[in-house]
């Protein structure tokens, strides 16, 4: 006989409808779906960390108040949060990058380069800058960069 017990939070959330955000720009607003996109491009993202724990990575970072470019990182640990809201990346020395609002994660490209190499692309959107959808953060789009060094 098969005992019934409570569902915990992950097979909850498998449960439950994405009502969508409301996102307005002036007088339009559209409602967006970010939890499913959220979901995959975190998976993607797993995988790939997963493949690249080890060898060394160039970091780099686009948005319109901070970047970087080619923060390399060798031999990288990944260590997720328990709740898998964020995420460190670890190099020698303790050489590091916080990524804390994997909540943000809307899509993961991968993509080549000339000469056929892998790159990956994070990209972070709350919302457009005068309207974000969390109000504690700041708006925007951001991209992260992740390659493997030579």
């Amino acid at each position: 006989m098969r005992q019934l017990s409570l569902i915990d939070n992950t097979e909850r959330q498998s449960y439950e409808v994405d009502k969508g955000t409301t996102v307005k720009l002036g007088k339009h607003s559209i409602r967006v779906f970010t939890k499913k996109k959220n979901k995959e491009a975190v998976e993607k993202l797993k995988g790939i960390l997963s493949q690249l724990e080890g060898k060394n990575i160039l970091v780099s970072q686009h948005s319109d108040y901070w970047w970087y470019q080619d923060l390399r990182l060798n031999r990288l640990q990944v260590h997720w949060f328990n709740d898998n809201g964020g995420l460190v990346l670890w190099g020698t020395k303790r050489a590091q990058i916080r990524i804390l609002w994997l909540k943000f994660l809307y899509n993961f490209r991968e993509q080549y380069s000339s000469n056929g190499k892998p790159y990956y692309l994070l990209d972070f959107w709350n919302g457009f800058r005068s309207e974000p959808i969390d109000k504690y953060f700041r708006g925007g789009y951001q991209c992260l960069e992740i390659r493997p060094a030579r």
